[in-house]
């Protein structure tokens, strides 16, 4: 396993890590939890990513079962969740969804690690940015969360550039803790934000980035150029918002172009996807998703694809997508 700063702090993530979106309470029970996550550990992830949305909250409550019944040294294993959408979707308790204000943070964080069964969390991310909160409130509100020792790093998830560097400028100038991570969506198809929005935060701020998605939702492994398979996770109800998207024909077609040059270099489509994505140096971890240990076995393939990577097999990568991508 390789091992990568987390932007400018010294966290170290395995550039390969553990997700639990869409597959935890809907395709992942504890037993299943703790199989996959028993087998990630043993492979050298550390990073097991969550959020607060998950599953309304059961994803959360699964993975701290897991862990549990792991016994893991807390040392070794760092854990993540986010926060914004909040739990009460359908009631009339409004500030407790779709916010950053203070309110709201301070007993999210502790509904969280009460469902993890947690003293701490390793690292807490903004889930969207709020405009309706002044960044200072939500800067202060992450800062004092660490002070208290509920958390020890603070990030941002789909925050744009300008919206981190305020964040980020408000932290320095009242010497509060400062994010030092984004979780962006990143893969072949989905790059803007990631390798020009971004582009200055790393120098400037030294942001880190845990990229969620390599696989597109399972686009870049292939699976959908025929349609919606049974079981597959563009079947599910839930995900039924982006079933256009995974079987656009045009990025199908690219998907089926990418197959020679991924056996060529001893891999599959799935393994390409997610050693193109860890190859920026800019990116800390890759989180992978699997309901299946099979499927996550599969994925640490894509480390022996990684230094396979070079500038020639890039640019033949780049002239099959690069023109889809946004």
């Amino acid at each position: 396993m390789i091992y990568r700063r987390m932007g400018r702090s010294g966290l170290k993530l395995s550039v390969l890590s553990l997700g639990s979106w869409v597959t935890y309470h809907n395709q992942v029970d504890v037993k299943s939890a703790v199989e996959m996550m028993a087998a990630a550990f043993d492979a050298g992830v550390n990073f097991f990513d969550n959020a607060e949305v998950y599953a309304t909250g059961h994803s959360e409550e699964i993975m701290g079962l897991a862990l549990k019944q792991l016994k893991w040294p807390r040392l070794n294993y760092v854990v993540s969740s986010k926060f914004f959408w909040g739990l009460d979707r359908n009631g009339d308790a409004v500030n407790r969804k779709d916010t950053l204000n203070r309110k709201y943070l301070m007993q999210a964080v502790d509904g969280s690690l009460q469902r993890f069964g947690l003293e701490h969390l390793d690292v807490i991310y903004c889930h969207r940015a709020d405009p309706h909160t002044p960044v200072e409130e939500t800067v202060r509100a992450m800062n004092d969360l660490i002070v208290q020792g509920k958390a020890l790093y603070w990030g941002t998830s789909e925050w744009s550039a300008d919206e981190i560097r305020a964040a980020w400028m408000v932290a320095d100038r009242y010497g509060w803790h400062r994010p030092v991570v984004e979780q962006p969506q990143y893969h072949l198809f989905h790059r803007q934000r990631v390798e020009k929005d971004y582009a200055r935060l790393y120098e400037d701020c030294g942001i880190g980035l845990t990229t969620w998605s390599p696989l597109a939702s399972g686009l870049l492994t292939g699976k959908y150029a025929q349609g919606i398979p049974d079981g597959s996770r563009g079947a599910l109800e839930s995900m039924a918002w982006m079933r256009e998207g995974l079987t656009n024909p045009q990025k199908n077609a690219a998907v089926e172009q990418l197959k020679p040059l991924a056996a060529e270099l001893g891999g599959s489509l799935a393994q390409l996807a997610i050693a193109w994505a860890a190859h920026n140096p800019h990116v800390t971890s890759v989180i992978t998703g699997a309901s299946k240990i099979g499927q996550f076995q599969d994925n640490l393939g894509a480390l022996e694809l990684l230094p396979k990577l070079t500038p020639d097999v890039m640019e033949r990568i780049d002239g099959l997508t690069a023109t889809l991508a946004r």
